[in-house]
């Protein structure tokens, strides 16, 4: 059986999960998951494709071409990231790809090497 959180407004037990949010069925509060981990202090950690913690100064390969936006400039697949920097914001890795120059890329779009 799964652990659920308890309701954070009247501390019931019998909170369900529904989508994306939790219920509590006592006092009709509604929450996400998300906000209790940032409340909590976590920050969440980056992974790549395959679920891989990423940290900065590692090395990565894209697993899909990428095309990049505003040329006809194509990141092919198997191509090697060395020292990428994790930022926040929609594209988490900031990095220097050889030939094409400073990139943004999607985690989801790599795995670590």
């Amino acid at each position: 059986m799964s652990e659920l959180p308890p309701c954070p407004q009247c501390a019931s037990t019998y909170t369900y999960a529904d989508m994306n949010l939790y219920v509590c069925p006592e006092c009709g509060h509604e929450w996400s998951g998300e906000a209790e981990a940032e409340s909590a202090g976590d920050t969440p950690a980056i992974v790549d494709a395959n679920g891989t913690p990423l940290a900065d100064g590692d090395s990565v390969t894209v697993i899909k071409d990428l095309k990049v936006k505003g040329s006809s400039l194509v990141v092919k697949v198997g191509t090697k990231v060395k020292s990428i920097r994790l930022v926040d914001g929609d594209h988490d890795i900031d990095c220097k790809i050889d030939g094409i120059g400073a990139m943004k890329l999607k985690s989801e779009f790599v795995k670590k090497a």
